[in-house]
């Protein structure tokens, strides 16, 4: 795959394959504390979160639990918790 200067990289295969369900952990954002910087939509590896209604939002079906998105966050808005299948 050839990546070229400006462009964004596309997410892994998780829009082919819904992975999300072999997690552990979730991703959980306050939306009080969250100022939508969209750092967690820049630094996601997934590519799933989305912003929905004004509010950023991850989609479960693609989410892998990785916790990218709650170390980048600068007011700590996410937070990652045991998910409860």
């Amino acid at each position: 795959m050839e990546i070229k200067a400006g462009k964004l990289v596309d997410p892994c295969s998780t829009r082919i394959t819904k992975t999300g369900a072999w997690r552990t952990f979730v991703p959980v954002v306050d939306h009080k504390a969250c100022i939508k910087c969209s750092l967690c939509v820049i630094y996601c590896p997934e590519g799933c979160i989305h912003q929905v209604d004004g509010l950023f939002v991850p989609d479960l079906d693609y989410c892998k639990g990785c916790s990218v998105c709650a170390n980048e966050c600068p007011r700590m808005a996410i937070t990652m918790v045991l998910e409860d299948k």
